[in-house]
Order: C-alpha cells, then sequence, then structure tokens
C-alpha cells in the first residue's frame, strides 16, 4: 500500500455502483428470522425501484429522508431507493430514545422516514412513517437520478461522544472512499468464498459504510442479523449460519469474546476500528481466530483513511496501520505543519471519503480545517510509516508536565488476566495539574487490589503514567457504537474531587 496508489472514484449514482452485479448474484443473507432468506442483486433491485417510486410521490432530489430500520434487506433498499432518487438518505438507530430521533430528525429536515411497525412507534409523530416492507415492488425499472460524485447523498450524525451530534453530509464519492481501506483491512477483501458481516448497526458509517454498501458494490455477499445486544453466543450462530468468513468487530465485541476466551476458526480476515486495541489482544486474536486483527482509522467526517493489512505487513501494536490507497495523512504541530514528534493527525483536502460539510454548521465546517488539511482531533505520531494512535486532543492527560495518552494505559490495564475493559482519563490536581484515573470492569468472579494493577502498569510503561488512582466499576459509559465515553468519567472523576471538599 502506498499513497501513490489510487482506486477509481465512481462518477454516477451510488445506488448504481451498489446494484451493478448480475440480477442472479447473492447480495444479502438475511438472518433476521429463524430462516436464512438469500436475497439476489435483482431481488434488491426490485425492492429499491418499490420503495423510490412511493418516494418520488413525496420527495424532491435534494431533500433528506430519514432510515430508522435495523440491519435488514429492506434497510439496504432504503438507502438505495433515496439515493436512487437524488435525495439525501440520514441512517437512524432503533435504540435511540425520543429526544435523540427528534433532535436528528429536527436538524436534518426530515419530513419522511422509511421503517417498519416497531419504527413508526418509535418516531410517534416526529416525522411520516413510510413502511418500507407495505410498499410494491412490481412495477418497470426507474431510471437512476443523474448525480456527480460531490453531490450530497448521505447525511450521518457523529456518535456525540464530543459535544453534540453533528450531521457530516457526504457526497456520492463516499462508497469509492471507503472500498480501498475495506478490501486491504480484510487482507483485499472479493477473495473466493468470502462473506462480510459486523454486530454494528448499519445506523452508523461503520455498518453502512464499512459493510453494508462496500459489500454490495464489491460483489461479496453481506449478511443481516438483528442483534440489539451483542452476544458471544448470538455472534456464534451468525456466523455459523451465515457462513461468515470477513468480520467488522467493534473493539468492545473483541473484549467480550477474548473474556469468554472463545475461538471462532475459520474465520479468513478480521478488521476492527474504534479505539486501539493493544498487544495483548492483537496476541489473543492471532491464537482465537488464527491471524493477525487488521486495525482501521477513520471517523464519520473522513473514514477508512488507516489500516493494517496482515496479508501485506505485521500489525504493529498501538498503532493503526499505514494510510490506506488515496489518503495522504500527515500529523500537524502547533503551527500546522508536518512534524515527526506528537502532533495532531489530519487528512488532506480531497480524500474521497471526506464529508462535503458539516449540515448546516459553517463555523464549525471552518474549524475542523486547518488550510489544506481536515483535522481529526486526535493526537498522534510517526514510527516510520507506521501511525501510533496517541488520544484524543481532549482526552490526552497532563500531569507533572508529561502529556500521556490513556490509549496506552488502558491497552496495559487489559493485559491483565482480571481485568474485562477499563477507560483512563485525567482526573484534576492541584499539585500535578491532572492525576491518571483509571475506572475497571473486573471479568465475573475476578479479584484483584488496586495496587496490583498499578504495579503492573509501573512495570510495562513509563513510571509516571500508572493510575495513580483505580475505582472498580460494574460497567462503563459507552456510545452505541461502543466505545468508552471519556467525558463522562471526566465528569465522574471531577465530581469525586467536589465530594472530597
Amino acid at each position: 500500500m502506498t499513497q501513490d496508489d489510487q482506486w477509481p472514484i465512481w462518477q454516477g449514482n451510488m445506488a448504481a455502483q451498489c446494484l451493478a452485479q448480475p440480477d442472479d448474484a447473492l447480495a444479502i443473507i438475511d438472518l433476521t428470522s429463524d430462516t436464512r432468506r438469500d436475497v439476489t442483486y435483482g431481488a434488491l433491485h426490485q425492492m429499491a425501484d418499490g420503495l423510490a417510486r412511493a418516494l418520488l410521490a413525496e420527495v424532491q432530489p435534494g431533500d433528506r429522508v430519514g432510515v430508522l430500520l435495523s440491519q435488514s434487506p429492506w434497510c439496504a433498499a432504503a438507502h438505495l431507493a433515496i439515493w436512487k432518487v437524488g435525495a439525501i438518505s440520514v441512517p437512524l438507530f432503533k435504540l435511540f430514545k425520543h429526544d435523540a430521533l427528534a433532535s436528528r430528525i429536527g436538524d436534518a429536515g426530515c419530513a419522511i422516514v422509511l421503517t417498519d411497525a416497531e419504527g413508526a412507534d418509535l418516531l410517534g409523530d416526529l416525522a411520516t412513517p413510510l413502511m418500507a416492507a407495505e410498499v410494491g415492488i412490481t412495477g418497470d425499472p426507474l431510471d437512476f437520478a443523474d448525480v456527480g460524485p460531490e453531490d450530497p447523498a448521505v447525511l450521518i450524525y457523529t456518535s456525540g461522544t464530543t459535544g453534540t451530534p453533528k450531521g457530516a453530509l457526504h457526497g456520492h464519492r463516499v462508497l469509492s472512499g471507503h472500498l480501498p481501506g475495506v478490501s486491504v483491512s480484510h487482507d483485499h477483501l472479493g477473495q473466493k468464498g468470502d462473506c462480510l458481516w459486523t454486530p454494528a448497526d448499519w445506523a452508523w458509517i461503520g455498518g453502512l459504510f464499512d459493510v453494508a454498501m462496500p459489500a454490495l458494490a464489491l460483489g461479496v455477499p453481506v449478511v443481516a442479523a438483528r442483534m440489539p445486544k451483542f452476544t458471544v453466543e448470538g455472534c456464534a450462530d451468525v456466523i455459523a449460519r451465515g457462513e461468515v468468513r470477513n468480520v467488522f468487530f467493534p473493539p468492545t465485541a473483541l473484549r467480550m469474546l477474548k473474556a469468554a476466551d472463545v475461538a471462532l476458526p475459520g474465520l479468513r480476515s478480521v478488521a476492527s476500528g474504534g479505539e486501539p486495541l493493544g498487544a495483548e489482544m492483537l496476541a489473543w486474536g492471532r491464537k482465537a481466530f488464527g491471524l493477525e486483527i487488521n486495525e482501521f482509522y477513520g471517523q464519520t467526517e473522513c473514514n477508512m483513511v488507516a489500516s493494517s493489512c496482515g496479508a501485506d505487513f505485521r500489525a504493529k501494536p498501538g498503532c493503526i496501520g499505514k494510510s490506506v490507497p488515496g489518503f495522504e495523512l500527515a500529523v500537524l504541530d502547533g503551527n500546522g505543519q508536518p512534524t515527526d514528534a506528537e502532533g495532531d493527525v489530519a487528512v488532506r483536502k480531497g480524500a474521497p471519503s471526506m464529508m462535503l460539510r458539516y449540515w448546516n454548521r459553517p463555523d464549525e465546517t471552518a474549524a475542523k480545517f486547518h488550510g489544506d488539511w481536515l483535522l481529526t482531533g486526535d493526537r498522534g505520531i510517526w514510527e516510520g510509516d507506521y501511525l501510533r494512535f496517541v488520544g484524543r486532543e481532549d482526552d490526552v492527560i497532563t500531569s507533572a508536565g508529561y502529556r500521556i495518552g490513556p490509549a496506552e494505559i488502558e491497552d496495559c490495564l487489559l493485559t491483565h488476566s482480571a481485568v474485562a475493559t477499563c477507560g483512563v482519563v485525567g482526573k484534576p490536581d492541584a499539585l500535578r495539574t491532572e492525576i491518571v484515573k483509571a475506572y475497571v470492569v473486573l471479568k465475573p468472579g475476578a479479584q484483584v487490589e488496586a495496587k496490583e494493577l498499578q504495579d503492573w502498569v509501573k512495570e510495562r510503561l513509563a513510571s509516571y503514567s500508572y493510575p495513580r488512582e483505580i475505582s472498580f466499576v460494574e460497567d462503563l459509559p459507552m456510545t452505541v457504537t461502543g466505545k468508552v465515553i471519556r467525558k463522562e468519567l471526566k465528569r465522574l472523576a471531577a465530581r469525586e474531587n467536589e465530594d472530597v471538599i
């Protein structure tokens, strides 16, 4: 993989890109019921056309249309139908409560939401529900709206780990921008027998554009399965019934599999993104799967920009891989200049998966860029051509003059046999500015003293970076995409100081 390598950018309607396989080819393996159902590209196209006919009477090109559906063939068809008529799809998550749905639907200006009966109940009076499964699928094929790569196609809201969720508006080129990273993160996806699945919901960029739509565009069957709550048993069942060979696992799912000491042989590739995994998790992956877990990196605003690829090079613990073909990455210093020291991770403008802008937020759009670079908000450092992730800019801990990334400490704690998961933040301290504070969830039945964990980190990392305080908790605050919400842990740590006063 080199930065000079390029994949072609799709020039037309993204729905056509996803439906460009033979009609009789297998598109989706539907495991949403007890009985497996195979959906061909021809059948998927008919479903999308049926929805598109219904939409033509209701929306104009550029209108925003919500999609409130779990993993299913109808979810894929809904997005395809919206893009086909030139409208903008807005993925929505069924685990959202009323206020979360209202904020996104209201901000996007969705008058119509494609959904099912369950989703209609969740919507209430927020928008007009169009019941996907009740739309007829017969009729003459419809033409694809004439659009270019920069024309808006999908409005995806950030998961809200920092501040109010913002809508990242992407053009029809966004899928082309994902294909190189998706391919290399699965050791060159598209080999004979490949079949892709993720437990991540298709309401998020990780489910929709790291799995569902790239699989369709590459002609790789994708599995649709409902898993509102990830379980080890449910995961194993989906992989067996769907004959899955390629999986994108969020880090939380991998930690649950590791805690249960589950091996899943027979997979050809395992990819993971969202948080660094660390040496212990990578070593466990080699044992449990018999292959390298390929870490990748990106965000809703510009996704799949760096990745590991076990077929091409060995993973480096703590690093998030190398630049994906078609993307130029840099680490910038305080003056916005590339540096070999720790700095701000940035992506060169013009990257194919880069958002067009934040929806109705010109000031925040401007703040996201510095000259020719999009700022990810993460800190990193180069180790050769590997990019090491240090942490989010607002997560880096300043203690006694040292700048400490929480991810490395979390990785170290996770290597202890008693630790199931953890979150590390800076706690305000009058003497050191901040101290390292760890919140730890133990494995069922495990017992360990805080001092043992402190010594564990001291012996493996720098002496100044060990957690001076450790609290044992039942669970951690998580986003719906499985990321630890460090800002909530920071609030908790700050309140602990207030309680002492």
